[in-house]
């Protein structure tokens, strides 16, 4: 395409989730727990970022952020490193939930402690929607239309795609990409969840 014209087509953004911890391998919830990752989270975050070297459309990726938890700054600078380019400095909004009470336990013992499903201390699903969708559009209204690349925690995306484009995606599996398209009130789902 020359340089002279203008492509159409609107800002991107890959929203990743950070590799494995101990944590996710035992199953245990972990909120605002600050897990690091674990190998097998660093290889994950590897192989993503080899995925991610090769852009969706003509743009490459021209910036990384993430979350300040470890586990997602680690995974954003793992891929940083690999795509050449600077890491942003973290968003505390793009945190992930907090499951009050519940974070550290697994699905049993979660089970057995909160048959009803409410978890005192946690916050709010649409909350976390809000939040998360608050956040992605002050970063595309602070950026532009550059391709960003957001390395964050697989509830808190969820929650993001819910409150941007109105998709409800199921659970994120560890180092898997979603890229949504748009700015302000107007976004899509442009590609569904993938994982390296």
């Amino acid at each position: 395409m020359p340089d002279h014209v203008t492509s159409p087509t609107p800002a991107r953004t890959a929203l990743v989730r950070h590799g494995e911890t101990d944590w996710n391998r035992d199953g245990r919830l972990q909120g605002r727990t600050d897990i690091p990752l674990n190998d097998t989270g660093r290889a994950q975050a590897r192989a993503l970022a080899e995925q991610l070297a090769d852009p969706l459309g003509d743009t490459p990726w021209a910036a990384v952020t993430s979350s300040p938890l470890s586990r997602a700054r680690e995974t954003a600078q793992i891929i940083a490193d690999r795509l050449g380019l600077e890491l942003l400095a973290p968003h505390d909004d793009l945190v992930e939930r907090h499951f009050g009470e519940a974070e550290g336990g697994n699905l049993a013992e979660l089970t057995a402690r909160y048959p009803n499903g409410e978890r005192p201390g946690q916050e709010p699903w649409e909350d976390l929607v809000a939040r998360g969708a608050g956040a992605l559009r002050r970063l595309r209204a602070e950026h532009g239309d550059v391709p960003l690349v957001v390395v964050a925690h697989g509830t808190l995306l969820r929650a993001t795609v819910e409150g941007l484009a109105g998709v409800e995606l199921a659970r994120m599996a560890n180092a898997t990409s979603v890229v949504v398209e748009g700015a302000g009130q107007d976004w899509r789902l442009a590609r569904a969840p993938q994982r390296a």
